[in-house]
């Protein structure tokens, strides 16, 4: 990414606010489909590890310091699986959430599936899966526009 943003974020606001409130309208339907929001917010940092996006990721951890998440998890996410800090609940989310960010022919969706409805509702399940889907989106158009973290404030 380049020192300066290809657009800003308040003009990307500007220019596309119906993709914004749709963006954030999924944002809320996850959260009042009632998944733990500290798990999403892990999620989200993870995500956005992965894609490179340092706005969503300085977003995402000043949401998930107000939410109080532990630093110790907020500092070894990147090798949560080595971690040992982690609950069923958050493995199993992120395993998922790295499956579906980075799919490869050989990534075994079932059964990476299967392990998240052992801790995961049906309902949570999708609202998981949304959740994915829209950090990874929100990470192409961040990313993509170059948008600067330090303009990263959570939304409302």
């Amino acid at each position: 990414m380049s020192a300066s943003p290809r657009v800003p974020y308040a003009r990307f606001n500007e220019i596309a606010p119906a993709a914004r409130q749709a963006l954030l309208a999924l944002g809320k339907a996850v959260d009042e489909a009632g998944l733990d929001k500290a798990l999403t917010e892990i999620v989200k940092i993870r995500v956005s590890q992965i894609n490179g996006c340092a706005f969503c990721l300085a977003l995402h951890l000043d949401i998930a310091r107000k939410l109080d998440v532990p630093a110790r998890k907020l500092d070894l996410v990147a090798v949560w699986r080595e971690a040992g800090i982690y609950s069923p609940r958050e493995m199993a989310a992120l395993a998922w959430a790295e499956a579906l960010t980075t799919p490869s022919a050989s990534t075994d969706l079932d059964r990476l599936y299967a392990q998240v409805r052992d801790v995961f509702s049906e309902t949570e399940a999708i609202f998981l899966t949304v959740a994915i889907g829209t950090i990874n989106q929100w990470n192409r158009i961040a990313g993509g526009l170059g948008f600067s973290p330090l303009v990263a404030k959570p939304a409302g």
